[in-house]
Parts: structure tokens; sequence; C-alpha cells
């Protein structure tokens, strides 16, 4: 079984084995984004903002905890068991510029079309058409302040990027026009940008049990990407030690080697 949500005011849920929806709710809303949590057995949406809700993720390590983002630049952690409120407004100037009224805070310049969880639902990754993505400490809603440079971000409705699962190191794969953007998530570093499609891409997904990303674009195709153990090395550059791709190093050395 998989869902799928659409600007028709529908949400759906379609049978694998035959191809068919298995049922069809109907909202009087645009339906921009939905999400199904990973680790929940029952619970219920939750919206709250001045402007359409663009992005919304449940987190992975708390049954409970629902983030959601807007186009009216905020992002909001809720605890769906509470009436009351949201818990977090996040605030990109961790208090600095708004310390009279949380409602106040802003997380981004811009609408917050994507945000993600980490692997671990410790951190959560946001991305704004302000150019910028950020990583934020899901528990406190502290800004890390990790500096990932300009992320174009040039689409007007949700954005769906995703998380490695199962590497050495973990990245953030987020579509960047028509190509996707590869960053090392604790440091934010951009590794590499995958080349592939024609048009551009708006979503991405990565399936940790194969270790493969998909993503699909406006060019109508939908690519799967998979990981080069190798890294190319020039012809003038060959050495005799191939130079293993940074996703598959191992954190420790032979003895021999370190002789």
């Amino acid at each position: 079984m998989f869902t799928s949500s659409s600007f028709d005011k529908t949400l759906k849920v379609w049978d694998t084995n035959t191809l068919q929806t298995a049922d069809v709710f109907n909202f009087e809303e645009t339906v921009y984004c939905h999400h199904m949590s990973p680790v929940a057995t029952k619970h219920c949406l939750v919206a709250g903002h001045r402007q359409e809700v663009l992005a919304v993720s449940w987190s992975p390590r708390y049954e409970y905890i629902l983030a959601t983002a807007s186009a009216d630049s905020r992002v909001k952690l809720w605890d769906v068991r509470r009436a009351s409120g949201c818990l977090i407004t996040l605030d990109q100037y961790n208090g600095k510029k708004s310390q009279a009224v949380e409602s106040a805070n802003t997380a981004h310049n811009g609408k917050v079309n994507g945000l993600c969880f980490t692997t671990d639902g410790l951190h959560l990754l946001t991305v704004g058409t302000d150019n910028r993505m950020r990583l934020w400490n899901s528990s406190s809603g502290e800004n890390t302040l990790v500096n990932y440079g300009k992320v174009c971000n040039n689409s007007r409705k949700g954005l769906k990027f995703t998380v490695s699962c199962g590497c050495s190191l973990e990245f953030v794969f987020v579509p960047y026009g028509s190509t996707i953007a590869v960053y090392t998530i604790y440091s934010g570093e951009r590794i590499s940008m995958l080349k592939g499609h024609y048009k551009s891409v708006d979503c991405c997904v990565f399936q940790s049990h194969f270790q493969e990303l998909y993503s699909c674009s406006r060019d109508c195709n939908i690519l799967a990407w998979v990981p080069s153990l190798y890294e190319p090395v020039p012809d003038d550059e060959i050495t005799t030690k191939s130079q293993l791709n940074p996703a598959f190093e191992d954190a420790w050395s032979s003895s021999d080697e370190e002789g």
C-alpha cells in the first residue's frame, strides 16, 4: 500500500498489487502534503499556521511529535496529544531578535517548503525559498548554525528531500534545480551534484534496504541512483590504491596499514 495527495483536494490509498485506489479521502481545502508516521499506530493531523502548510513530517523517534512547515516562514513542532497549541516555534536567531513573543519567531526569511528529520530523530532539517537550509535540535528547537551555503530553491510548493541511512557518514539529498545536491549533514559540506534530469527535480526518497536514491522531476522521469563504491580517478593521477567513496569508508584501519 502507498498513499498520494493532490491539489484536487484528495488523499488516496493505493493497492500496489492491482495499482487501483483502495480508498479516497476528500478535503475541503487544497492538500499540499502529507506524511505517515513510521513509528505510530494511531495519529491525527494538525494545522496551526496563518498560511498554507507546505510540508509535514512525523518524528521517527517519538510517535506523537509532528513537524510542520508553512508559507508564513514558520516551522512548528507539535505533540498531537495536546490540544492547547504547538510545543515550539523554531527561531532562526535562537531568541536573540525575538525575545518578546514566540509567535514572532521565523525559521526562514521566506516560505518554508521542505523539512525532514534525521534518521535518529534528534535533528530536523528545513529548506526555504530564501535559498537556505538549516539544521535544528529537535528537542530544544535550537538552530545549530551549520552553514550549507546557498541552497537553490525555486519551488513555490512543497519540496521533498531526504537523508541517508546506513552510511558511514550521514548525507542529505536536496533537489537543486535539475540536479540533486548531496551534503554531509553535520559539517554542511557539499560533496556532490547528481546530474541526470532535464527539468526541475521536485522530490527524492532514500531506500535504506537497497542503499538507493529515487528522484522525480518535471521531465516526467523517475531515476534510481546507486552508490559507486570507488571514486573515478583521472588518467594522469592513477595510483596503486583506489579512492574509496567516502560513504563507504570504515572508521578503522588494520595494524598493517598503520605500520
